[in-house]
């Protein structure tokens, strides 16, 4: 099965989720989208009975008893009400979702493990706080460059490829703190429904939790300075047999 996890040409739908906040967000566009249809199609319908009724051109509309009071009457206070609490109602009705949808995103279940992402102009900086090299007892710690056209392979995507990729396990409760060293920077994955700023002197924590695994593209989203559009970011999603060997062939420095 193919799977949109990074962008297409054209493309305006959204990317396959890969995480329960993306489902959600793709939910409740779908939701709204409905209520959004149906109102713009009542706002059109009056507007034509209105144009086509009421006009100086349709001399009946001094008269008409159709659908609009017509004569000297200037004010409808039943009317008036109507259009207050209906848009009213609507507003609560997604409002409700929303709240719930938005309420999810800041939660955070205990985390298995924390990765520290910095923005820097203009690359990714990725810290495995909770893992140390063996050699010095530091933490696991890499940059993330984009490869120049010259590096690519076939297949591969343009301006989003990395030197070094961010690995993370499927199914696993995972933090993320994101901050930036420089200037805003904003770190964003669409199959994961994140965007998250990263902002100097101050550390954003979000969990995250993928369903799937995958490679997934990501760029900066907060403009940044001259190379903004050259810092792009790529996750690979793998099982957490095959995480636990990666994490230690970099605590070996393999």
């Amino acid at each position: 099965m193919a799977l949109t996890d990074a962008a297409r040409n054209w493309q305006l739908s959204f990317q396959d989720p890969a995480t329960p906040i993306a489902e959600g967000i793709i939910r409740f566009h779908t939701d709204l989208m409905i209520i959004l249809v149906g109102v713009c199609l009542f706002v059109f319908f009056m507007l034509y009975r209105v144009l086509v009724r009421f006009n100086i051109f349709n001399e009946s509309s001094v008269n008409s008893t159709g659908w609009f009071p017509a004569g000297n009457n200037v004010h409808g206070t039943v009317l008036e009400i109507v259009w207050t609490i209906l848009p009213a109602g609507l507003l609560v009705l997604v409002a409700i979702p929303s709240f719930a949808l938005l309420y999810s995103v800041d939660e955070l279940v205990d985390a298995a493990m924390t990765v520290k992402v910095e923005g820097h102009q203009w690359y990714w900086v990725y810290e495995y706080g909770d893992y140390a090299n063996e050699e010095d007892g530091s933490s696991i710690t890499f940059e993330s460059y984009m490869l120049p056209d010259d590096e690519l392979n076939v297949g591969q995507f343009r301006q989003l490829e990395v030197d070094n990729r961010l690995v993370l396990p499927v199914n696993t409760h995972v933090r993320r703190i994101v901050t930036a060293t420089d200037v805003l920077h904003c770190w964003t994955i669409p199959s994961f429904g994140v965007k998250m700023d990263a902002c100097p002197g101050r550390l954003n924590q979000a969990g995250l939790f993928i369903t799937r695994p995958g490679t997934f593209y990501g760029q900066c989203s907060e403009i940044c300075g001259i190379n903004h559009g050259f810092m792009p970011i790529v996750v690979d999603a793998i099982g957490v047999g095959a995480f636990h060997e990666w994490i230690a062939s970099e605590c070996k420095g393999e």
